[in-house]
């Protein structure tokens, strides 16, 4: 079977390729270019950034040393219009976008390997370096599962991946722990082996992306009462306690919500952050498809609203209109925040739906 694989200069997607290959595959190593000089970006390791060039380089040689063909493929304006407008406007909307959920699903499983494909190279599946599973139901619906390896698990980031997208995806690295990963590309003597994973979206300030001029503003509490000041609400994310600059005595603040309109930072008390209901749009369905949902009526689950951490039991959820729906959380979820996804678990860790989390 011939596996193109995405490329990315890390240990993981790396291994990924070479365990393809052991395993008596036909691989090709493809990478997506992304940046192009417009921002003027940091030094961080991120996925977008300055430093890819040199992820391209390590990719290209690694390519070289093990024997697969390697191509790379200009993204950078179709990442410009889908991903960076994207983070923009929902920054500026008051909402706290995820980039990276937006990337996978467009980007690094769709326009990447549809390039591929026109460009001319022929290939049965795609893989990537992920720590993910696919699960199959017997119905042969398909859907994402966690990884084995829960402090490495990226389910989360690839809810939003259609039936399509799964069906010709493999994961390599899903059934296998980081530090055996890591290892084995020791052993090997790959160069990446000991790569710090790369951590960020942006290798810069994200200030620059939203690309807004400073404007004073108004830190408040609940009831309006001003407790400080800040130069933009783009500045800050619901959740967030460092940086406010509002310290003093007793408890620690943390913003509660984003007012856009106004220009406002509300905060509030630690146990102000919890939010026992939110709804949820623009609903991607995994191993429950559209009608399961509506014929259950409640579903009873787990929900993760950031990507660390392990999902938490006690969600319910309800499907309310198309691709609409409401969660209840009776014990509260702190950080609950508009733009960002909330995906929603089966017993064995199969992805039953995800969506955005509108209010």
């Amino acid at each position: 079977m011939k596996v193109a694989v995405g490329l990315s200069g890390g240990v993981d997607s790396s291994m990924a390729a070479i365990l393809l290959k052991e395993q008596g595959h036909d691989v090709v190593g493809v990478t997506m270019r992304l940046w192009d000089g417009r921002y003027r970006g940091g030094s961080r390791d991120a996925c977008f950034g300055p430093g890819e060039e040199h992820d391209i380089e390590t990719a290209a040689a690694l390519d070289a040393e093990i024997g697969i063909e390697y191509r790379v493929f200009d993204c950078s304006a179709a990442y410009d219009a889908a991903i960076v407008r994207h983070f923009r406007e929902t920054y500026l909307a008051g909402g706290t976008p995820n980039p990276c959920v937006r990337c996978n699903a467009l980007m690094k499983f769709g326009l990447l390997p549809d390039l591929a494909a026109r460009s001319g190279l022929q290939f049965d599946r795609f893989a990537t370096g992920h720590y993910a599973r696919i699960w199959r139901g017997d119905d042969g619906r398909l859907a994402v599962q966690r990884a084995i390896d829960d402090a490495r698990d990226q389910s989360y980031f690839l809810y939003r991946l259609s039936q399509e997208q799964l069906s010709r995806q493999i994961f390599p690295l899903g059934a296998i722990r980081k530090e055996e990963v890591r290892a084995k590309a020791r052993a090997l003597g790959i160069s990446v082996a000991d790569k710090p994973d790369s951590q960020d979206f942006y290798s810069g300030d994200v200030a620059e992306l939203i690309g807004t001029e400073d404007r004073e503003g108004e830190i408040v509490d609940g009831s309006g009462r001003v407790l400080g000041h800040h130069h933009g609400f783009w500045h800050y994310t619901i959740g967030q306690r460092k940086g406010l600059g509002i310290g003093g005595a007793g408890e620690p603040y943390y913003v509660l919500s984003l007012d856009a309109c106004r220009n406002r930072v509300i905060v509030g008390r630690a146990d102000e952050t919890l939010t026992s209901e939110f709804a949820v749009t623009d609903i991607v369905f995994g191993a429950l498809d559209e009608q399961a949902a509506r014929d259950a009526g409640e579903v009873r689950c787990a929900v993760k609203i950031r990507s660390t951490g392990a999902p938490k039991d006690g969600a319910v959820f309800t499907l309310t209109g198309d691709a609409s729906g409401h969660c209840r959380f009776p014990a509260g979820l702190s950080g609950v925040a508009p733009g960002q996804s909330a995906v929603f678990f089966g017993a064995d860790g199969q992805i039953l739906l995800g969506g955005i989390i509108s209010r």
